[in-house]
């Protein structure tokens, strides 16, 4: 890898949905980057399209979804428009991926080591005997008491909470360089949160793993991520270092959403409020896309779409600035 260069960047990402009715645009025209070591933050209500470009950039996008525009670079390498067998091989060796509910990435009729095995042999040299003792030590280092013990159970067996840490032992089998996180910890109580939360960062810290955590959840974001992008109606509203975004938001929507969560230690009689839905993807308006929900609109945001621009320490889409 070239000095300073991402690890993964995404150049202008266009998704789109055919329909009988014409083309919706899920994604439009977004870029972001991550570099070895960071993890990228992704946030945004259901809808803005933080998923799919977790998908996109996994290459499992669901058909009608399709790739319309842009790139996506792994290490310098363009990867969005590779064979499937190809992008297959990378999936697992490269990239790894940790969904919102255990139960979809893990098999219910293999043992949980048949799943480990399997996959270490797919993209590495190991014998049975060394992937089953390296599927063991991955189940030790994602904190699953007594390992050896529970390597042969299923996956029902495991509770929520360890289920999800077979996924993420799943997702590291071959050390991959990025990991895509969708919602990991949005089905687990507050106090397995914690631990989850703890143990991707120490992933990154002691492996240099990048990690592009996709979630609505601000909390788990400002606990986890060094930068944070704010999507909305599949564009990016925001985007800058945590600590910017979750205390001086510069769009009025990351603003909206600060305000909305409760802070310890300060009485409110109300907290902020955001009137209004994301709209449907048949009823994007013109111009800015929260302008309907903006307090701060004027002319220009009902006619022209703003592109990213410094806004202080973050980049903001807003005719604001």
């Amino acid at each position: 890898m070239a000095a300073n260069q991402p690890l993964l960047q995404v150049n202008n990402l266009r998704i789109e949905f055919p329909n009988r009715r014409g083309t919706l645009v899920a994604v439009d025209d977004i870029s972001l980057h991550i570099d070895p070591g960071e993890v990228l933050g992704v946030v945004g209500e259901s809808g803005a399209g933080k998923s799919l470009t977790g998908a996109a950039i996994i290459g499992l996008l669901e058909p009608p979804g399709r790739i319309a525009g842009g790139e996506i670079l792994l290490d310098g390498r363009r990867i969005d428009n590779l064979p499937y067998e190809q992008m297959r091989r990378i999936r697992g060796k490269e990239i790894g991926a940790i969904f919102q509910d255990p139960l979809t990435s893990l098999n219910p009729l293999y043992k949980i080591s048949r799943q480990l095995v399997e996959t270490i042999q797919t993209h590495t040299d190991m014998s049975a005997t060394q992937a089953r003792n390296h599927a063991l030590d991955l189940l030790d280092s994602v904190g699953i008491p007594a390992a050896s013990e529970r390597l042969d159970a299923y996956p029902h067996e495991f509770s929520g909470g360890m289920r999800q840490r077979v996924v993420i032992a799943l997702a590291l089998a071959v050390n991959p360089r990025l990991i895509i996180a969708d919602e990991p910890t949005t089905a687990l109580d507050v106090s397995i949160q914690a631990q989850i939360i703890g143990l991707l960062r120490r992933l990154c810290r002691d492996h240099g793993t990048a990690v592009m955590l996709v979630t609505h959840d601000m909390g788990v974001i400002a606990e986890t991520a060094d930068r944070v992008a704010v999507m909305y109606a599949g564009r990016i509203a925001e985007v800058g270092p945590v600590e910017a975004v979750v205390k001086d938001a510069r769009h009025p929507y990351t603003h909206g959403l600060m305000g909305s969560i409760p802070a310890v230690g300060h009485h409110v009689e109300r907290l902020t409020q955001i009137d209004g839905a994301m709209p449907r993807l048949t009823e994007i308006p013109p111009g800015c896309a929260f302008n309907p929900r903006c307090p701060k609109v004027f002319d220009k945001c009902l006619a022209e779409r703003p592109d990213l621009r410094p806004a202080g320490r973050t980049d903001v889409s807003c005719w604001l600035y």
